[in-house]
């Protein structure tokens, strides 16, 4: 299983970004998929996820300005992020929870 990320890059504040986590080996329709970010000295904090059943789940800093989408054609799942801040710098990974499968992170940087 490999997940494979794209996206990311420098971002204005109040800009908006998307990131996308394309799964080779699976059917990623049938697995649920989960966002998370970290900063330097940091743990990785959850942000989003996606069930199998498409159910969508959001942490705090996520809620209201990110959203997480999954193209089945694509066998993609993406988070658009929207009205960025400084704060949401960080390095984003996609997971499939429950398994050591991370993607290969990405940065983010909101910066003027």
């Amino acid at each position: 299983v490999q997940l494979i990320q794209s996206g990311g890059g420098r971002v204005l504040p109040g800009g908006s970004l998307t990131l996308s986590c394309a799964a080779v080996s699976i059917t990623i329709s049938h697995f649920p998929i989960a966002w998370y970010r970290q900063t330097p000295g940091q743990e990785r904090e959850w942000i989003a996820g996606i069930g199998s059943d498409a159910t969508l789940y959001y942490g705090d800093s996520a809620k209201g300005r990110f959203t997480i989408s999954r193209d089945a054609a694509k066998n993609t799942v993406y988070l658009q992020m929207n009205n960025v801040k400084p704060e949401d710098t960080a390095v984003y990974f996609c997971n499939l929870p429950g398994s050591q499968h991370w993607g290969q992170g990405t940065q983010v940087t909101v910066s003027s």
